[in-house]
């Protein structure tokens, strides 16, 4: 089973290499792998499709070409967040209707968006040939600079895949003793699934009444999975409770957009900024979070 996984990984890298290459000769310089970053939760309404599109914002203000998937499985809505209706959607990709790049829809604020839909789930159910073609068709977004996924809530397989393919995953939760206990949840099963994973576990307490509330809820989660779980988690930063970011909700439009100078705005500029320092030594790039979606096993057997 190593042999199968390093020649897949093997694989992989020969094919990105020849995308970069052929990307640093229309553009005269080396071209580097997408940095992928998931966004989930243990639970729903804490904020997580809002920090997912307002990361990309921030990433967008820092020159980087961002691109936001929703992986959310039926209950897609990131752009409901952004007051748009896709004519096409990830379904049609599955369904071989049209590209990638032909539903990737670039938004006013400078960044680009894939909508999910339910059918994303039949991705585990695809022939050889389908699996392929779909793979293909998720590689060509590898040129962009950051690709942010924003997962459905909770520990559905799907969820732990995208994690489990991350660069970083950004667990979001609010100081409410219900989401902390449920984000506590999906830390520990990423601690039981994968426990030889070498993943970039940060945390993010939204809606805090201050940087002491959230530093407090952040230590006892941190300690708590360092001291039980043996697993790293990094505290990445909070977002004040404000009411900026209710008031842009109901508008459809990013707080980051509606109020850049609100509480809310600054904290996830520093977040990113924070992000963009701290940098991923290597990419796992999207062969890695291929791998984990179709499984490995599979994957192997029909590509070497």
């Amino acid at each position: 089973m190593e042999d199968q996984a390093e020649k897949l990984r093997e694989i992989m890298k020969r094919k990105k290499d020849n995308s970069l290459k052929s990307s640093s000769v229309k553009s005269g310089k080396a071209a580097d792998k997408a940095r992928i970053i998931t966004v989930t939760s243990g639970k729903g309404g804490v904020g997580k499709t809002n920090l997912s599109v307002n990361m990309a914002l921030a990433f967008a203000r820092l020159g980087k070409k961002v691109v936001v998937m929703d992986a959310d499985l039926g209950l897609a809505n990131v752009n409901v967040m952004l007051n748009m209706i896709p004519k096409y959607n990830l379904y049609h990709v599955i369904k071989k209707q049209k590209t990638i790049r032909e539903i990737l829809v670039e938004t006013e604020y400078g960044i680009s968006i894939v909508a999910g839909a339910s059918g994303f789930s039949q991705i585990a159910n695809m022939g050889e040939v389908d699996r392929k073609d779909f793979i293909s068709e998720l590689d060509t977004l590898s040129n962009a600079d950051i690709i942010i996924i924003d997962t459905s809530a909770g520990v559905s397989s799907n969820v732990l895949d995208f994690i489990a393919a991350a660069d970083d995953a950004v667990i979001i939760t609010t100081p409410e003793p219900t989401a902390i206990t449920d984000a506590y949840g999906i830390i520990k099963i990423i601690a039981t699934e994968y426990d030889s994973l070498n993943m970039g576990l940060k945390l993010v307490v939204n809606r805090a009444k201050g940087a002491a509330q959230a530093k407090s809820v952040a230590d006892r989660m941190i300690n708590i999975a360092g001291q039980f779980l043996n697993l790293k988690v990094d505290y990445l930063g909070f977002i004040y409770d404000d009411t900026s970011v209710p008031n842009a909700v109901l508008r459809q439009k990013p707080f980051m957009v509606v109020d850049p100078k609100c509480k809310a705005s600054i904290c996830v500029q520093h977040i990113v900024d924070r992000m963009d320092r701290n940098k991923p030594s290597e990419s796992a790039g999207f062969g890695a979070m291929l791998k984990r979606l179709f499984g490995s096993s599979q994957q192997e057997e029909n590509l070497v």
